[in-house]
């Protein structure tokens, strides 16, 4: 997933381990959420964004996540993107039968 932590962190002035600090996580923690190598919980997500000011989706990038992509692939849910409409409006059955 992508995000703006760094250019948000950036313009506030603080370091990764400032952020870190704030948040309660290392400054590791910080620099693999800016460079994807991480995804946060909903919970860091949120303590980040508030630390910026921000809503959650104006600090995460919410587009189609590399990782996402493998691990339904893994699971054999491989639906078409018609599919996957049905299926984000909660049609799961309906995206499975084909309806």
């Amino acid at each position: 997933m992508k995000n703006r932590i760094k250019e948000l962190r950036e313009e506030k002035g603080i370091t990764q381990e400032q952020l870190g600090a704030l948040v309660g996580v290392s400054r590791q923690a910080i620099n693999a959420l800016e460079t994807g190598r991480y995804e946060p919980s909903i919970w860091l997500a949120y303590d980040i964004a508030g630390v910026f000011g921000c809503f959650i989706e104006e600090v995460f990038l919410f587009g189609e996540s590399p990782r996402k992509s493998r691990s339904d692939k893994s699971r054999g849910n491989n639906f078409t993107q018609k599919e996957k409409g049905k299926r984000k409006n909660g049609d799961t059955a309906a995206a499975i039968s084909g309806r």
